[in-house]
């Protein structure tokens, strides 16, 4: 896909290990090698929680850093809607990975992160689609398909499965262009 198709926003979604984030990745070095103007940063949702988690984040920002070495950072695990609002211009690429992260965030969050409360959950999506909407720049979501298996049981993880799936929904209504990412391949669902 050529940078110059990506001037909205794009949704990857995928299984785990589908290649989503490589995706992204690759639309971003398109997107510098445009023009010199250009910047691009990563907002990722993850919080460095536990060991392995910690681990996995300084692995992902290494090699991040070996690819596109002028991507900025930004953690972010639950205001997304304010810091597209802040970041977004015409030449500032926004990539958010993941949605899936900022949602389990949400709903359920960690001991450590302020939880929200469920009754703002619904205003922190609406912040999200609003920003989204009204973004001058391109963004790029990174989200996991996760509804296409078995039923999970327990009442938590359907509600999770739902939740996540209706959100997945709602960004690519919105979207300019939509991937599925299938054993790292891209399959163009909309857009393009």
């Amino acid at each position: 896909m050529s940078a110059n198709l990506l001037m909205g926003s794009h949704l990857i979604v995928g299984g785990q290990k589908s290649g989503k984030s490589a995706r992204a990745e690759v639309l971003t070095k398109e997107w510098l090698v445009g023009s010199s103007a250009r910047t691009a940063v990563l907002v990722a949702t993850a919080q460095a929680l536990d060991d392995e988690m910690c681990s996995k984040i300084k692995r992902h920002q290494y090699d991040r850093a070996q690819k596109i070495p002028t991507m900025q950072l930004i953690e972010e695990p639950i205001h997304l809607g304010r810091v597209i609002g802040e970041q977004s211009t015409v030449n500032h690429l926004i990539v958010i990975d993941c949605l899936t992260i900022w949602l389990t965030n949400l709903l359920m969050p960690h001991p450590k992160l302020a939880a929200i409360g469920s009754e703002n959950v619904t205003a922190a999506i609406s912040d999200l689609l609003d920003s989204v909407k009204s973004a001058p720049g391109p963004v790029i979501f990174v989200s996991n398909e996760i509804s296409m298996g078995v039923t999970p049981m327990g009442r938590e993880t359907r509600q999770f499965v739902d939740e996540l799936g209706i959100l997945n929904q709602r960004i690519a209504k919105i979207c300019d262009q939509v991937t599925l990412m299938v054993a790292g391949v891209p399959l163009m669902i909309k857009g393009g």
